[in-house]
């Protein structure tokens, strides 16, 4: 039975590849995919979802603009250094043809749920602000959803933008506050899985060779986004963060969990450090552990995880 997603996302060139897998994998049923400004500004995302989804035959697939800027604080520009200014590491990409869904993210997101309640799964793998106005939109959401993950946070790892914040919650950390502690299921796959896991060269050329048109931009994008892993991280190859959330729905197995509280801070210098109190552990007051329960991914088999991201789009 295929997991019926919608998949939110800042194409970002680990976006991509993760976009690649929901649009193949025959155990998904992509929904739409929903934009985010993040990796790139929200007109580039959506200009890159449509592409994508068309270089893998499926523009069939709907895909809703959504948030441009942070709820609150304001926005940073956008990592060209990282994705490169067009999301995919400055290739030359073809034109597009189709168009966008004329509805908002959170509404995509409300209406589909509300079509089919208790059955569709959110993988949200950029900052969260969609998610946080489709909670605005309909609060009871949380109630309707079967699952919320979230490729987002730091547990025990640090941070990769700031000592101690990943990218996605602290670009919008007020939005990521809102989502972590709504009351949904709710699962966190953050850099403690996602740095555990490299894809290689040798994974993406079976990957090119695997997915033909799409394929080809998914290699030429990497070979921008790893020269940027060997300069910043001295890793040969990149991780695929955003293929992570995916590997957790599908291959839970290959991760160990722990279930527990969230918090994200919102001001001052730690912004966007997710806050992890583990269920029952006490400490010296209570407030870390009044938010809801939800599940945190604290190890994977990074190996075994790229390995199933090759071969699923080999």
């Amino acid at each position: 039975m295929p997991y019926p997603i919608i998949f939110d996302t800042d194409p970002g060139v680990d976006d991509a590849q993760a976009i690649a897998i929901a649009l193949r994998h025959p155990d998904i049923e992509l929904l739409g995919l929903t934009t985010t400004y993040g990796n790139v500004d929200v007109e580039t995302a959506t200009h890159n979802a449509l592409l994508l989804a068309q270089l893998a035959g499926r523009s069939d697939v709907p895909v809703a603009q959504g948030a441009a800027s942070p709820l609150v604080k304001p926005r940073h520009p956008a990592p060209a250094h990282i994705h490169g200014k067009n999301g995919l590491g400055d290739i030359e990409l073809p034109k597009v043809q189709g168009k966008r869904d004329p509805r908002s993210a959170a509404q995509f997101i409300v209406d589909t749920v509300n079509a089919r309640p208790g059955e569709v799964t959110l993988v949200t793998v950029g900052p969260v602000g969609n998610l946080a106005a489709a909670l605005q939109l309909d609060p009871a959401l949380v109630d309707k959803v079967k699952r919320v993950v979230v490729m987002g946070g730091s547990i025990r790892e640090g941070g990769n933008v700031t000592p101690v914040a990943e990218a996605n919650m602290f670009n919008d950390p007020h939005a990521a506050q809102r989502v972590l502690t709504a009351g949904w299921p709710l699962t966190l796959v953050g850099l403690d899985v996602t740095h555990r896991c490299v894809l290689t060269r040798e994974h993406m050329d079976r990957i090119e060779a695997g997915q033909g048109a799409l394929g080809k931009v998914l290699a030429e994008s990497y070979t921008f986004y790893s020269d940027f892993y060997r300069e910043f991280l001295g890793i040969d190859g990149c991780c695929p963060h955003d293929s992570c959330a995916l590997a957790w729905l599908l291959r839970p197995e290959l991760f160990t969990t722990a279930p527990g509280h969230l918090a994200v801070v919102t001001e001052g210098s730690a912004e966007g450090q997710t806050i992890f109190a583990p269920e029952g552990r006490g400490f010296i007051q209570e407030r870390w552990s009044q938010t809801p329960l939800v599940e945190v991914c604290l190890e994977a088999d990074g190996q075994a995880v790229v390995e199933w991201i090759a071969e699923t789009l080999s």
